[in-house]
């Protein structure tokens, strides 16, 4: 299926120099109202704004906000650039609070909070398409 796959052994990577507060991988989400985005993490995950940078008075050109340590980064939906949601899985110190939260800011309800194998865990659909998988372990 794989026809370049090369063997994790073979695999050279040279030292990476990330900055201090960013890991290797981060999401990168295109939204339409990338404020309300922001206010949305801030207010469901308590997510801290690290940078933003304006298109214009009222266009998010670039912003990252962090979650527990990760970095998600976005920006406002632009004509060259349509949204482009994702699912995210994010860990939270209580599933049943979070996801009560994230209703009662626009969210909508995709799984409620259940016990499962690796903890318990519900699921939301925020106001600018983005599945979050809230779990508690």
């Amino acid at each position: 299926m794989f026809r370049n796959f090369i063997p994790k052994s073979e695999i050279k990577m040279k030292t990476l120099n990330i900055p201090e507060g960013y890991q290797p991988v981060m999401p990168y989400l295109i939204v339409e109202n990338a404020p309300g985005f922001m206010e949305f993490t801030q207010k469901v995950f308590g997510a801290e704004e690290k940078f933003k940078a304006m298109r214009d008075e009222k266009l998010i050109q670039h912003a990252e906000v962090s979650i527990g340590g990760s970095v998600i980064m976005f920006a406002d939906a632009t004509e060259q650039y349509k949204p482009q949601p994702a699912s995210l899985f994010v860990y939270v110190d209580d599933c049943d609070a979070v996801y009560k939260n994230a209703i009662a800011n626009g969210a909508t309800s995709v799984t409620e909070p259940g016990d499962q194998s690796y903890g318990r865990s519900a699921g939301v659909k925020d106001a600018f398409g983005n599945t979050w998988w809230i779990t508690a372990v």
